[in-house]
């Protein structure tokens, strides 16, 4: 079982060959399993040294648990095989669904938040749970509609999670930009929501498209004042790590560092508090 505590960044390929000359290590990494299981050789040294060198999880992108489709078992095996080599213990995926027909979208997109889906959902995890041999852990996913819904997102997340047995990813930019986009209270959400479940926590940046006027979870831009607040919030409430995630536009890993340093003493602060 790994101690997993403090703050961790996700680990891109942009700056892999970058942390040898960096003193720079977060207490943690989060690495995708799709980006990295087939890595070319350039990679795969430096890989090998960062995820041995700090505690590893694992954030996968198209398990689609969501999707009508059975569930892919050659590829959840093919999960199981990078988790056992890496010895790798904690695996998230999302509360979403990317393939339809056996083809990936490669999106996030939303599920139908009705009773008839907490349990479809409840019964894949266990599926994907006999095959890794670990906990799934679900990620709150941003969605920009909703279909079919019957239920609010607090207590749909909620029922999944007790049904099923899984844990939770909660995504501290992502309530903040549901919230908006959907008109509930982001501090409601983190008070309703059960803390007993969440394992981890995300960071992220997003922006506001002035076209639809939504805000877009991008994961390309730093993270906005609004969403350290909530994080402060959500830290007096839940005693779990947290991280970074950057997708896209991904800055050197000296910038990277500061947006660190800036989640690490905030949690410190809080924490520091409650003391």
């Amino acid at each position: 079982m790994i101690n997993l505590r403090g703050c961790g960044l996700g680990l891109r390929s942009d700056f892999l060959l970058d942390i040898k000359k960096s003193k720079f290590q977060p207490d943690w990494w989060e690495v995708t399993p799709e980006n990295w299981m087939h890595m070319p050789k350039l990679y795969e040294k430096a890989f090998e040294q960062a995820v041995n060198s700090r505690p590893t999880v694992a954030h996968g992108l198209s398990l689609s648990i969501g999707s009508v489709d059975k569930l892919n078992k050659k590829f959840v095996k093919q999960i199981k095989t990078f988790l056992d080599r890496y010895n790798i213990e904690y695996y998230s995926e999302h509360l979403s669904f990317s393939s339809l027909e056996g083809k990936q979208s490669y999106e996030l997109l939303p599920v139908p938040m009705t009773k008839n889906m907490v349990n479809f959902i409840s019964d894949k995890i266990k599926e994907v749970e006999d095959i890794i041999q670990r906990n799934l852990i679900l990620e709150n996913a941003t969605y920009y509609y909703a279909p079919y819904a019957e239920m609010r997102e607090v207590d749909f997340i909620n029922e999944v999670f007790e049904k099923s047995g899984a844990k939770m990813l909660l995504d501290v930019n992502n309530v903040f930009v549901n919230s908006v986009n959907h008109g509930f209270k982001a501090r409601k959400f983190i008070d309703e929501i059960d803390k007993s479940k969440i394992a981890y926590m995300h960071m992220a940046g997003h922006y506001n498209d002035e076209d639809s006027k939504l805000k877009i979870d991008s994961h390309g831009m730093p993270i906005c004042s609004g969403v350290w607040k909530l994080l402060e919030y959500t830290l007096k409430q839940v005693d779990a790590p947290v991280m970074i995630e950057r997708d896209n536009n991904i800055p050197p890993l000296s910038e990277l560092e500061l947006e660190y340093n800036q989640m690490k003493e905030i949690v410190k602060r809080v924490r520091d508090a409650q003391k």
